[in-house]
């Protein structure tokens, strides 16, 4: 398995739980306090903006450690360039994740166009963030393995 897999499998596992782990969290926030709808907007925006920088720094963490063992377990270091393979994958996994990420917004805003609770908006963009990272990894993992 290349190096690229490898990363790709444990950004995956990472996100998974990262989100797993974080939603968990917030909906258990969320039963606990009665919101208005000012609140339950200002709840749900934080919430979002607070998952940024928690993802960013987690999933640094676990990458950093993921180098440390890989390098430790196969003796080898990690590549220090990405080749025009490696470019054009990345660029075809954007892509798949923009979209998945555009339906999961336009099912956000539907759901706000049919008297939706306002919650169902930012939870339904939540999922589409959670799904497009989760599209865009897996492209990359089916790329490196069919080729391009």
């Amino acid at each position: 398995m290349s190096y690229q897999e490898k990363k790709n499998i444990v950004s995956l596992m990472s996100t998974v739980l990262i989100s797993t782990i974080y939603f968990v969290y917030v909906l258990q926030r969320y039963q606990e306090v009665a919101l208005n709808q000012t609140e339950t907007f200002r709840f749900w925006g934080s919430a979002i903006l607070i998952l940024i920088p928690v993802s960013i720094v987690a999933k640094i963490i676990i990458h950093i450690m993921f180098s440390i063992i890989n390098t430790i377990a196969t003796k080898e270091k990690d590549p220090a360039f990405s080749d025009e393979l490696d470019k054009l994958i990345e660029l075809k996994a954007t892509k798949t994740s923009h979209y998945v990420f555009l339906l999961g917004f336009v099912l956000a805003m539907a759901s706000l166009v049919m008297n939706m609770q306002p919650s169902a908006m930012f939870i339904i963009l939540f999922f589409s963030g959670f799904v497009a990272e989760l599209a865009g990894i897996v492209t990359q993992l089916y790329l490196y393995r069919k080729g391009v």
